[in-house]
């Protein structure tokens, strides 16, 4: 997918709605905007970087559990 767009007053752009549907995108997501030769590239941040932590170990992330883990991880590992 990819959209022709006009730099506007003071260098904004403006995403196009269907790409903003299809990415999620909302006002006040965060973006990565970086530079790729002469490309510039617009990733979307996740919004909570728990619920994609959440994904990819499996379940949710709560602070207490996941906290208490850590803390037993670290006793036992830290002496080896």
């Amino acid at each position: 997918m990819s959209a022709i767009v006009r730099i506007g007053k003071k260098y904004t752009l403006v995403i196009p709605k269907n790409i903003r549907e299809k990415l999620k995108l909302k006002e006040g997501s965060r973006v990565l905007l970086r530079i790729s030769g002469n490309t510039i590239v617009i990733e979307p941040l996740p919004e909570s970087p728990f619920e994609v932590l959440g994904e990819v170990i499996g379940e949710p992330y709560s602070e207490k559990v996941d906290e208490e883990k850590a803390v037993k991880w670290l006793m036992k590992n830290a002496s080896n």
